[in-house]
């Protein structure tokens, strides 16, 4: 709040902030900051840049952006200015509380900024009336009940961000249906055999740094559109890989599993039998 030139919390572990009073400077240009809280911005309207590891947030309709705790953004030298609102609060207000033990659930903390969310016009207004609740609440005298109404409000506004953001997948599916094919072109590229012996399976970071997204929001889209994680959709397109080479070559199973991209073909007995309820070798016969 300091940094804000703003006048201390109201309370010791949470803070809200107005961006029109703080015409907001939180870094000089290029300077890099980390928060040890939680921050929720709740931007009615945005011009600048504010770059979040290799992206950059930057669209004028606003929306909703999550930060975790330790995660480092890096201010642009343009000029930048913000309507709305960030919510700050420290992990202690909801370590004792459910929250504490679920908030790793709301993957949107994981997010990149520029894969923040976009909100209608309705669901604005929604999120509006969330930061005022907060903000009356902020503005009562600290009692016994305080911290309780204020994580209970936090958790109401989180589980209305994972609604929006379920949303956002489902109306914006032709954008992802592109992204999927660029997924299914280069799973199918990275397990040419030719290819997987040399560089093993892929990961979920690997995908998602092709694709150039963050990995947990490449699971949560994926598993909205399609039912599979990210790592799912791997196996996925291994299997598939798998059972093609067992039904149209003469391969051992150790064989395939090292072309594969494993390290030891118990490890591929396993995944194919977990995923088939057959063995390679089984599944081979079936073919005779």
């Amino acid at each position: 709040m300091r940094r804000l030139e703003q006048p201390p919390p109201l309370h010791p572990l949470v803070a809200l902030i107005n961006y029109d009073d703080t015409k907001i400077a939180l870094a000089d240009a290029g300077e890099k900051y980390s928060l040890n809280f939680y921050k929720i911005s709740f931007k009615t309207s945005f011009k600048g840049q504010v770059k979040y590891g290799q992206h950059y947030y930057d669209f004028e309709e606003g929306g909703l952006a999550f930060l975790a705790p330790n995660q480092i953004v890096t201010l642009s030298g343009e000029e930048t200015s913000y309507e709305g609102y960030a919510l700050f609060f420290h992990p202690d207000l909801i370590r004792n509380y459910t929250l504490g033990n679920n908030i790793h659930k709301y993957g949107f903390f994981s997010y990149a900024v520029s894969e923040a969310l976009f909100l209608s016009d309705k669901e604005k207004k929604v999120i509006a009336t969330l930061f005022d609740a907060i903000a009356k609440e902020l503005d009562n005298n600290i009692d016994h009940f305080s911290q309780d109404v204020l994580v209970s409000q936090i958790e109401l506004l989180l589980n209305y961000s994972n609604r929006y953001y379920n949303r956002q997948f489902i109306t914006r599916k032709t954008v992802y249906n592109d992204l999927i094919s660029k997924m299914d072109a280069y799973l199918s590229d990275r397990f040419d055999i030719r290819k997987s012996a040399l560089t093993g399976i892929p990961s979920v970071q690997e995908l998602a740094d092709h694709l150039d997204v963050s990995p947990r929001y490449l699971t949560d889209m994926l598993k909205s559109l399609t039912g599979l994680s990210a790592q799912q959709q791997i196996h996925h397109h291994l299997i598939e890989k798998a059972k093609h080479i067992l039904s149209h070559t003469s391969l051992s199973v150790a064989e395939i599993a090292y072309e594969l991209g494993f390290e030891h073909p118990q490890s591929f007995n396993k995944l194919f039998r977990q995923k088939t309820n057959m063995t390679p070798v089984e599944f081979r016969q079936s073919f005779t």
